[in-house]
């Protein structure tokens, strides 16, 4: 089993920033792939970006390719989701996720172990 557990939410303004930290514990595995996701009110669960722990391989939805950065501490097991430029459309519960070996980033259901999400929420 693997716990995930968020952290770094919050109220922002347009064009902010948040650094959204994701502390994974019990059975970690460098040939993991982590993700953040997000869902909004009355929408589906989305990707937001990945990253591939033994390779350090990043991928990013394109909604917020150039604006979000997503970085991996091994030694302390944490995923980083850095958001800048923040719009009001970024607000939602952002999830951290994690699933054994590699395959596409970016599938919802492929992903085995899911943390309990921070609410972030950017003002206009």
């Amino acid at each position: 089993q693997v716990q995930l557990v968020e952290s770094g939410g919050g109220l922002v303004q347009a064009g902010g920033s948040l650094r959204l930290s994701c502390a994974a514990s019990g059975r970690t595995s460098n040939s993991y792939t982590m993700g953040w996701f997000r869902q909004a009110p009355g929408k589906e669960r989305e990707f937001v970006a990945g990253i591939r722990w033994s390779y350090g391989s990043t991928y990013y939805a394109s909604s917020v390719k150039g604006r979000f950065t997503i970085s991996g501490d091994n030694a302390k097991n944490t995923v980083y989701l850095q958001m800048n430029s923040l719009k009001p459309e970024d607000t939602a519960v952002y999830y951290c996720a994690a699933k054994r070996g590699l395959g596409d980033y970016d599938i919802t259901y492929t992903y085995d172990y899911w943390g309990q999400g921070t609410q972030v929420t950017v003002s206009s």
